[in-house]
């Protein structure tokens, strides 16, 4: 999933260290009923639908919606862990799924979470869902009771991970779903999580408070108000954070992070995550179409100067298309080397010798303040080899419809953020990003490859039953990939996570690394 930022910077005021101690901002309690968690963040909203979402509101919803499973961080003892369904299981072949959901548990509109309103869910997702792809082998779904949930499916896959996705896996209230799309605009509040949406102005705050029936309790001086204020502004998200007016900063500039390290007063954790960047080549235009011209740029990439400058070294070398620790990361999969002669060389095999005549485009997020760094990088590099670039910061979403519309008229290179719906970056990453399509959504490179597509679809109808198998014939793939170059792999990114040295609970977890469970979080030493 790609995103982009954007909303004016919030004005500041200053006060202490304590959100509580601001003047003119939310109290430290909620009127008795718990502490105020306060946070910045650059989450917008494009839609309240838990169907619909496929953005960065996921911040919010993975606070009021759950899903059957959760996913562990990688190295847990066990991969999942219950959320509405306590027990599953699956059949050897693994075309059958049996969930055992939890007994009690009510959604914030007072109807009962029950069998029905899993079925509901899961077939609003996979007929409409904005990740309706995840559920491609659903064939039905049955419920023998009330908290007994079989899902059938056309080919094996795995459910567990499919179930546990940052997207298209939510239940939602049956109520709400028959509703339609104006109830969510409206109500919103239709989950089973922590906490109720409360307030939303867009662009600017949303509200969360707590859901006094949720299954899970209240115990331990859990914030019960969390309060979001949107700011797309790294520089006044710091400010915000040292005022006192937030309690959690969700992006800082990454060159001030260090200060942080070294005072009493905040906590930095660093969080791998799931997102990576790559620069897709047009594999349809002009010289593009030549592998050689393609394998030189992407030696002509400085990607050790990239992670320094775009990350400040919160980035790693990424190595292909599936970011470390999700499925099916390859370590053995060699990286491109930065190799000025060897460009050099290929060019003039492709028949561009010097780089003659090779002018491209690159476009970029205009919001990306990471891409914003490093993609004079990529241009000056390139200008080494004798190619020239014109970069072109568009707005994410411009940029993307744009690239879209017409590959022959797009951009030549295309920088792009992506993490996977779900943790499997087989059946996402090496499919969305690269597989071929007869229009192009996120395979940005337009590239189709009869080879290339064997071995990914091969691969995913073994990952439910054999993963050692799928992930051979992925790396096969990946290994494709680094070999007809539709893009160059930059780096998978670390997030450095700056709260209140008061806050506590707060845990990594890259399958979910756009959301932050606001339940586990604490104050203090209680």
């Amino acid at each position: 999933m790609a995103t982009s930022r954007r909303t004016p910077a919030a004005a500041l005021v200053a006060c202490g260290l304590l959100a509580s101690a601001c003047s003119g901002t939310d109290s430290s309690t909620d009127s008795g009923t718990g502490q105020i968690l306060n946070v910045a963040t650059t989450a917008e909203v494009t839609t309240w639908n838990p169907v619909k979402s496929f953005s960065t509101e996921v911040y919010y919803l993975s606070n009021v919606y759950e899903p059957l499973l959760w996913m562990n961080p990688p190295g847990s003892k066990e991969r999942f862990r219950p959320a509405l369904a306590e027990r599953w299981s699956s059949s050897a072949d693994a075309k059958t799924w049996t969930f055992h959901l939890r007994e009690g548990v009510t959604f914030h509109d007072g109807e009962p979470m029950n069998a029905a309103a899993v079925k509901a869910s899961l077939e609003a997702s996979a007929k409409d869902g904005a990740a309706a792809f995840i559920w491609s082998a659903l064939d039905t779904i049955e419920t023998p009771d009330e908290h007994t949930v079989v899902l059938k499916l056309k080919s094996a896959a795995p459910v567990d991970m499919i179930a546990s996705s940052m997207y298209g896996a939510w239940i939602v209230s049956p109520k709400a779903l028959a509703r339609g799309e104006d109830y969510f605009v409206k109500g919103v509040d239709a989950g089973t999580g922590p906490y109720r949406v409360s307030e939303y102005q867009a662009k600017k705050r949303v509200v969360l408070k707590a859901y006094d029936k949720y299954w899970g309790g209240w115990k331990g001086g859990r914030y019960r108000t969390v309060v979001a204020r949107i700011t797309a502004e790294p520089t006044a998200q710091q400010q915000m954070l040292q005022s006192g007016q937030v309690d959690y900063a969700a992006s800082l500039p990454l060159e001030n992070v260090a200060g942080f390290k070294k005072d009493k007063r905040y906590t930095v954790t660093e969080c791998p995550t799931f997102q990576s960047h790559t620069a897709f080549f047009n594999t349809t235009k002009g010289p593009l179409k030549n592998v050689k011209v393609r394998r030189a740029l992407a030696q002509a990439i400085p990607y050790d100067d990239i992670v320094k400058v775009g990350t400040e070294g919160f980035g790693a070398r990424a190595r292909g298309a599936v970011p470390a620790g999700a499925f099916p990361h390859d370590e053995q999969l060699p990286q491109t080397p930065y190799d000025l002669e060897a460009a050099r060389r290929l060019l003039t095999e492709a028949g561009y010798e010097g780089g003659k005549g090779l002018k491209l485009t690159l476009s970029y997020a205009a919001e990306n303040a990471q891409q914003a760094k490093y993609a004079p990088l990529i241009k000056d590099s390139f200008a080494k080899v004798g190619v020239s670039v014109e970069l072109q910061p568009i707005l994410f979403n411009q940029q993307w419809e744009k690239a879209k519309a017409d590959p022959a008229r797009a951009q030549d290179i295309f920088l792009l953020m992506y993490w996977p719906t779900y943790s499997d970056a087989g059946s996402d990453n090496l499919v969305s990003l690269f597989r071929s399509s007869d229009k192009p959504s996120f395979n940005l490179s337009y590239w189709k490859d009869a080879t290339y597509d064997k071995l990914v679809d091969e691969a995913g109808t073994h990952t439910a039953t054999d993963q050692d198998k799928a992930a051979a014939l992925y790396g096969q793939a990946q290994r494709r990939l680094l070999e007809q170059a539709p893009g160059a792999f930059l780096y998978d990114m670390r997030s450095p996570v700056v709260m209140n040295s008061e806050v506590k609970g707060f845990v990594c977890n890259p399958n979910y690394s756009f959301s932050i469970p606001f339940h586990q979080l604490r104050r203090g030493a209680s």
